[in-house]
């Protein structure tokens, strides 16, 4: 019985050992969204995306709901996303004192306690921001990689003017 209860949990683990799992996660936090979202927000081929959410679908982290033509996936579990944040506080404690984790405190430090990513409007908070990027001496949050691309590409058409 032991050893079927901890494959179990190495289904889950492995299907969260993965970078662009994890920021899917942190896409599906505060709610349900489409391949097409997914995808634009992380700068990647559809094909890509649609193999890590199989994953993540088939180890029971994420759930899925037709809607229209589209599925909608959203988080199986809130817990994973609860035991995703408790790994990366396990990782801020492990790096106190080094630059990472010395720029992560700043931030949380600077920000109010929400903002909107400025490339999709996901909104976000310290803990749920996959990415932070200072630009003209302010902090700018992102949901993932692909919105942080497609602001560093273009900053003036999502910064507002003054």
């Amino acid at each position: 019985m032991y050893k079927e209860v901890f494959s179990l949990h190495a289904q889950i683990l492995k299907a969260l050992a993965h970078s662009r799992r994890l920021e899917i996660i942190q896409l599906l936090q505060d709610q349900a969204l489409p391949v097409t979202q997914i995808y634009e927000m992380l700068d990647l081929p559809q094909a890509n995306v649609s193999q890590h959410l199989m994953i993540l679908r088939q180890s029971g982290v994420v759930s899925t709901q037709r809607k229209g033509k589209e599925i909608y996936y959203q988080i199986a579990h809130k817990k994973i996303l609860k035991a995703s944040n408790l790994i990366r506080d396990v990782l801020i404690e492990k790096y106190k004192g080094s630059r990472l984790a010395d720029e992560f405190s700043q931030q949380m430090k600077d920000l109010v306690p929400l903002v909107h990513d400025p490339v999709c409007q996901m909104r976000l908070s310290p803990k749920t921001a996959g990415f932070a990027y200072k630009y003209h001496g302010k902090n700018y949050y992102f949901c993932a990689s692909g919105c942080l691309k497609h602001f560093q590409k273009n900053p003036e058409q999502y910064v507002p003017r003054e």
